[in-house]
């Protein structure tokens, strides 16, 4: 699997911004995509994540009600709508895909999601910057 983030930018806070994450060589829709984020001196962190199977979503808590994800298993596109951009939004965000199990919880799925090692292929990240 190949991935490729882009739509990354430097927006004002309040502002939106849309990333996008282009896909390629899935062989099923078994996976699970995800948005990673890493800040300068700060671990990578678990943004969002939807599941290419049922489409189920997770949030972590620091974006619930100001991001959405959105995919087109079609054209293997997953898309992150960032709205009400804050100051410590601002990191380079990767997408990233790992295998997603044939049966389990949403508790599975959530950590599966959250999982920096379990995640198989990585995309190049995108700089967020959010600043007045």
């Amino acid at each position: 699997v190949q991935l490729q983030a882009s739509g990354g930018g430097l927006v004002q806070p309040g502002d939106s911004l849309k990333l996008s994450c282009a896909g390629s060589g899935f062989t099923s829709d078994y996976y699970n995509i995800a948005w990673f984020r890493q800040a300068p001196g700060k671990e990578r962190e678990a943004v969002s994540c939807i599941s290419r199977k049922d489409g189920s979503i997770y949030h972590a808590d620091f974006v619930k009600g100001r991001f959405t994800l959105s995919k087109d298993n079609v054209e293997n596109m997953v898309y992150l709508r960032m709205n009400s951009l804050k100051p410590e939004d601002t990191a380079v965000y990767y997408c990233a895909a790992g295998p997603a199990p044939y049966s389990g919880t949403y508790s599975d799925f959530v950590a599966g999601c959250r999982s920096v090692h379990g995640m198989g292929s990585w995309g190049k990240g995108t700089l967020v910057t959010v600043s007045s």
